[in-house]
C-alpha cells in the first residue's frame, strides 16, 4: 500500500466517521428538545396553584429520566387513552365563565390544560417522577395556544395530546414548541428551542 493511497484511507474514514457522528448528533437532537432561559409560567398555572397549593409547593429535585421500559409505554399508553376517552372537550368560557382556567376535569369536562393537569397526577400516583412529566405550552399553525404532557424518558421526550390519539415523540409532532416546565421544579419554567431543520407547524384541530 502506498503512502499516498493509505493517505486517501484514512481521510476517506475521517470523512465517514465525521458523518456518522453527526447523523447520530442529528438523531439525539430531534429525540431531545433544547431547552433555554427562565421564563414566566402561565398564567393559569400561577392561578391552579393558588387554589392548589399542595400540588405546588414542593422541594426542587434532581432532574430525572424515565427509564421507558415495555411496562412504562404501557402505562403511558392505557393513561392517555383513559383521559382522553373519559374527559368531554369543554372551553374555559363554557365550563367556568372565564377566559382561562386551569382545574382537574373531575366533572368529566374540561380543555387541553385540564387533560394535562389529569394525566400528570394520574401518572404520578402510579409512581412516575414528577420530574419526568412537564407540562408544555405549545402554538398551533393558527397561532392558538395549546397544552401538552412532555414525558421524558431515555428514549427521547413523548407528547401526551388530547387531539393526538397516539403518544408521539415531540419531534414527530406539528407544533411550535413556546416553554414547559423545569425539570427541578414545576414552579419555574424554561423557553424550548426547536432543533428541527424547518420549524414544523400544526394541523390538528383546535381544542
Amino acid at each position: 500500500m502506498t503512502l499516498n493511497y493509505r493517505r486517501m484511507l484514512v481521510f476517506g474514514l475521517g470523512i465517514a466517521l465525521a458523518a456518522a457522528v453527526a447523523s447520530q448528533a442529528t438523531a439525539n437532537e430531534l429525540l431531545f428538545i433544547s431547552t433555554g432561559d427562565a421564563t414566566r409560567p402561565p398564567i393559569g398555572w400561577v392561578d391552579f396553584c393558588a387554589e392548589h397549593p399542595a400540588d405546588c409547593k414542593v422541594a426542587p429535585v434532581a432532574p430525572r429520566d424515565v427509564v421507558l421500559t415495555n411496562k412504562a409505554w404501557t402505562d403511558l399508553v392505557r393513561v392517555n387513552k383513559w383521559v382522553n376517552e373519559n374527559v368531554t372537550p369543554m372551553t374555559d368560557l363554557e365550563h367556568w365563565g372565564v377566559i382561562e382556567k386551569w382545574s382537574y376535569p373531575d366533572d368529566g369536562y374540561g380543555d387541553c390544560e385540564d387533560y394535562v393537569l389529569l394525566k400528570r397526577r394520574m401518572l404520578m400516583e402510579a409512581g412516575w417522577p414528577r420530574a419526568a412529566l412537564l407540562i408544555t405550552v405549545v402554538r398551533e399553525n393558527n397561532g392558538n395556544g395549546h397544552a401538552v404532557l412532555t414525558v421524558k424518558t431515555d428514549k427521547g421526550e413523548f407528547i401526551l395530546d388530547n387531539q393526538q390519539e397516539r403518544i408521539l415523540l415531540w419531534s414527530e409532532t406539528n407544533y411550535h414548541y413556546v416553554k414547559r416546565q423545569s425539570q427541578s421544579d414545576p414552579n419555574r419554567w424554561v423557553a424550548l428551542g426547536d432543533p428541527r431543520p424547518t420549524t414544523a407547524t400544526a394541523s390538528s384541530p383546535t381544542r
